[in-house]
């Protein structure tokens, strides 16, 4: 099986400037589909799956290959290397952000700017940082998760999107991430969760635009100051009045011309 075709890679749209979107975990391409719509007649998007969605087949997740997160950047610069993209505007959600800031150290000029939305280098809380979890935080997360995936679910997939159980956005989030197999799901977010991006972030060259909720269960909202100050390029951050990490899929009303207005601005 083809790269392209393992990540379910998608290409639409009727422009000339490719747009590539990614997506965070738990989610899937679907997570941008309130997006696509407007981007449609003026760009053309690549959308694929990270590895361990669950769109992807199980038996391509490498446990080792995933267990940082530059097995995903360089899954990225692959499928931007089949499609022989030679630049593009980057949208990453949650750690798919990050992933895009590492693809971006590697290969700067592939990218004309990066847009994330809800990313964090780093989630665990230390001295003079504030990431919005304390270690115990995440260990009872990681229990939950491996004693009762279903239920850990339901009560995790509420919190995240920042609403009811019964919302659209809730019962879609749930249903993305109920389909990834247990083991992969622990792996992956033990990787996220754990992972420490801050001292690379200097390297990133790239214009990057920062849209982060003004309250996110996953991201302070602080961190989208500390991220503007510790890159290495031009950076520019707008905090959405949505609640929430997938404001893309709950609040779209509020997240879609904002987000036109960075792909179509610079710094």
């Amino acid at each position: 099986m083809s790269i392209l075709e393992a990540h379910n890679v998608r290409i639409v749209g009727l422009g000339e400037e490719l747009v590539v979107l990614g997506h965070g975990f738990g989610t899937d391409q679907s997570v941008w589909k309130e997006v696509i719509p407007h981007l449609l007649d003026d760009y053309r998007l690549i959308l694929f799956d990270n590895m361990g969605a669950g769109t992807t087949n199980p038996d391509y997740f490498s446990f080792q290959r995933y267990s940082t997160l530059h097995g995903y950047a360089d899954d990225l610069l692959a499928i931007l290397d089949e499609l022989e993209v030679e630049s593009c505007i980057y949208i990453g959600h949650s750690v798919s952000g990050m992933v895009g800031c590492l693809a971006s150290i590697e290969r700067p000029y592939l990218f004309s700017k990066l847009i994330m939305i809800s990313a964090s280098p780093r989630y665990l809380n230390d001295v003079n940082y504030f990431g919005g979890f304390e270690q115990e935080d995440l260990n009872q997360l990681f229990e939950a998760m491996q004693s009762n995936f279903k239920a850990w679910v339901s009560g995790f997939a509420p919190l995240a999107v920042g609403a009811d159980i019964e919302s659209e956005a809730v019962q879609e989030f749930s249903r993305t991430l109920f389909n990834i197999r247990p083991d992969i799901a622990f792996s992956v977010a033990k990787t996220i969760f754990q992972s420490d991006l801050r001292s690379i972030l200097p390297q990133v060259t790239v214009s990057c635009h920062i849209l982060q909720s003004y309250k996110d269960l996953a991201v302070p909202v602080v961190v989208s100051d500390y991220l503007k100050h510790s890159f290495g390029g031009k950076t520019i951050v707008e905090i959405l009045p949505t609640d929430g990490h997938l404001p893309q899929l709950s609040s779209p009303d509020v997240v879609v011309p904002v987000l036109m207005r960075h792909i179509r601005g610079t710094i």
